[in-house]
């Protein structure tokens, strides 16, 4: 019924945009069908119903093992699909998402003897709702019901239908996949032109047979992409998998603004250069499928691949500016500790801390390189019990007692667990002022 929801809300918006007044048949007959179905390739799999036939394999179909079907047989499947939505119960084969008939598959949950009354209507709407779900990595789909999302979504459903016609080698039955790209494409400021929507648009990657499909688009590129285009507060998106068993994760919500926080961060503090490097590091240490677990998605999401070894272990990073690529790896750690902080007043902080730090070493005249040691133990601290406690044989040799005792101060007040975070902050901050010292 999702699906069926998410149709009637792109139908109504499509209709108001278009001064129309489409009922949900005659767009799935006048409009989806020719753009979905009414052609050699598909743009997804019909499953169960009269417009799939099992026994044509797609694949040699696209490799001309053999023919594709004439429009005759086309024609025939799609007459004999809307008279069986039109007469038949409502079921998996004509109903997208739902339970079949049959209890002993698979896909036969929530099954009840009640007679519900289901509506025509809303069996095409799940066909129409269907096409605007959205495929990330991981295997997952996402629907939202905002309406210019599921409009943006359909504009790009003609472009998809251009490719599959206008390139022999593309395989078809990719829309989910499909939409993934198309919209963080359509929300990307820097790459999309409005007058020329594919410049600078390439989806596609290379099969094992030599063939063309369209990527799959990570989960970050679709939510930063989404974040900066909608306003909105909180968005929810269904998040699903429809396949030979369906997966449903449920309603999750999305924290646009702080899922947006850690990209306006690093754009201000490092410039918007090499964007999609950047927006390739973020969320990449747990996944989709373990960021729904959280229940809701905002920055926590967001964490970048290896950075929990600084935090929990107490690891100084290296910090080598000469090469580019490390240095975006180790400016995406920062802006998002930062994020995680949300308070940009700890980045000075953080800097503050790092240049006493590095001065206090300097200042040891001695070669047994005892206050170097003594800090080395205070960056390794992973919580504020052993900060402090390493911060007070220091204090004990230094003549900068006032700045250590604000140092103290800012550790001892700060939320627990806002801590591990602020302090793995000052050894990436203390990393860039140590090499910095060594430079001069």
């Amino acid at each position: 019924m999702i699906a069926a929801n998410i149709g009637r809300i792109f139908l109504d918006a499509y209709n108001e945009k278009n001064q129309s007044n489409y009922s949900a048949k005659e767009f799935f007959v006048e409009k989806y069908y020719g753009i979905f179905f009414n052609h050699y390739k598909y743009m997804m799999s019909a499953g169960n119903s009269p417009l799939e036939n099992p026994k044509i394999s797609w694949d040699k179909m696209r490799t001309g093992q053999i023919p594709y079907e004439t429009v005759e047989k086309r024609n025939d499947r799609f007459t004999k699909t809307v008279e069986k939505i039109d007469t038949g119960p409502a079921d998996a084969s004509i109903a997208i998402g739902f339970p079949t008939l049959d209890l002993t598959a698979p896909t036969s949950g929530q099954i009840t003897n009640l007679q519900l009354p289901i509506n025509t209507d809303e069996i095409y709407l799940t066909w129409i709702g269907s096409g605007l779900g959205i495929g990330v990595q991981s295997g997952l789909s996402l629907l939202f019901s905002n309406k210019q999302i599921l409009l943006d979504l359909f504009e790009g459903w003609q472009v998809y239908r251009d490719y599959l016609n206008s390139t022999p080698g593309l395989r078809g039955n990719q829309i989910n996949t499909w939409n993934g790209q198309w919209i963080a494409h359509r929300y990307d400021k820097l790459s999309y032109d409005e007058a020329n929507p594919t410049a600078s648009f390439n989806p596609f990657g290379t099969m094992k047979d030599g063939g063309i499909e369209v990527n799959t688009q990570s989960w970050t590129k679709v939510l930063i992409g989404i974040s900066r285009y909608c306003h909105d507060t909180t968005l929810i998106a269904y998040v699903y998998n429809l396949n030979k068993v369906n997966t449903t994760v449920g309603f999750i919500p999305f924290d646009l603004p702080r899922i947006r926080k850690p990209f306006e961060l690093y754009d201000k503090y490092f410039g918007a250069t090499k964007q999609d490097h950047v927006d390739q590091l973020f969320g990449t240490a747990i996944g989709f499928t373990k960021a729904c677990q959280m229940g809701a998605i905002g920055v926590n999401a967001l964490e970048p691949k290896g950075f929990r070894d600084c935090m929990e272990k107490g690891v100084v990073p290296k910090y080598n500016p000469t090469d580019e690529e490390k240095t975006i790896n180790f400016n995406t750690y920062q802006i998002w500790l930062l994020a995680m902080l949300n308070n940009e007043q700890l980045w000075e902080k953080a800097q503050q801390i790092a240049t006493t730090l590095n001065d206090y070493i300097k200042s040891d005249k001695s070669t047994k390189t005892t206050k170097s040691q003594e800090v080395a133990g205070l960056l390794a601290s992973v919580n504020k019990k052993q900060f402090i406690e390493a911060l007070i044989s220091i204090v004990k040799n230094s003549t900068e007692t006032d700045q250590l005792a604000k140092i103290a101060e800012i550790i001892h007040t700060m939320p627990v667990d806002n801590v591990p975070y602020f302090l793995t902050l000052i050894r990436f901050q203390y990393a860039v002022a140590n090499k910095q010292s060594k430079n001069e």
